[in-house]
């Protein structure tokens, strides 16, 4: 019998895996740690399916071992007599509250068999959700922005936790980069907002991303030629390159990176 760490992804019901869908179909009890997981967990699992754990709102980190090793605790013996699921927003392995379920598993009930479902994180929700495209080739950092903390360095960052807009955009506007914000991205609950005016945002919220690029920050793309080509036909396919096209030996400069 096993655990499943199930990613829920951003946050709208239909967003959920085929795999993940069918994991909450067939576990015997799913629990979720937080409100917004559990909304939408509800959407594909009857309520008399659903587990309630109990995560006290504190950081000491004394209350919130004791709070994961009574967690454990309960669901430990549902996954040795059957399947159970615990649900979270976004991935499980990316910023998530199933690390901790799994550390404390593994600590107190090793025989506990674990499989992780991966979801969509609002990591990678992102770029379609604020229309940017990260190209291949391009770096791209993950930082975190709580308190209105404003990491540099990369020419790209995802910033999440941006719980002070205002103060973050500083610092980046600063540093030369070029800020477009998403909140509550793919999210079902509350009001999904994507801007360039950090005051538009500047309530703290804990579902607030932020997408920075440095203002030089440039690619030497193929089909970059193409915005600046007008109407000029492109390059004519000559018969000699018809025929390497053919036998699949593109050209280098319009070889596919998929």
């Amino acid at each position: 019998m096993t655990l499943y760490g199930v990613g829920l992804g951003p946050g709208e019901a239909d967003l959920v895996t085929v795999r993940g869908k069918r994991v909450l179909d067939e576990a015997d009890v799913v629990y979720s740690p937080g409100r917004l997981s559990r909304s939408v967990a509800t959407e594909h699992v009857p309520a008399e399916r659903i587990g309630d754990l109990d995560f006290p709102m504190t950081r000491d980190e004394e209350t919130l071992r004791q709070a994961w090793k009574e967690a454990a605790a309960e669901i430990a013996p549902r996954a040795r007599e059957g399947d159970a699921a615990f649900v979270t927003l976004g991935d499980p392995n990316v910023y998530s509250t199933f690390g901790h379920l799994r550390r404390t598993l593994d600590a107190f009930h090793p025989d506990v068999d674990l499989e992780v479902v991966p979801g969509v994180s609002a990591m990678t929700a992102f770029a379609t959700a604020l229309g940017v495209e990260v190209p291949a080739g391009s770096g791209l950092a993950l930082r975190e922005a709580d308190g209105g903390r404003s990491p540099t360095g990369p020419d790209r960052m995802i910033l999440f936790k941006v719980t002070d807009a205002p103060a973050t955009h500083e610092g980046l506007v600063d540093a030369d980069y070029d800020v477009t914000y998403g909140r509550r991205l793919f999210m079902e609950q509350g009001e999904t907002v994507v801007t360039g005016d950090p005051d538009e945002i500047d309530e703290r919220d804990y579902y607030t991303l932020a997408y920075a690029t440095r203002s030089d920050a440039e690619e030497e793309l193929a089909t970059a030629q193409f915005e600046t080509a007008g109407d000029d036909d492109p390059a004519p396919v000559t018969e000699e390159r018809a025929e390497g096209v053919a036998c699949g030996d593109e050209p280098p400069e319009v070889r596919s990176d998929d």
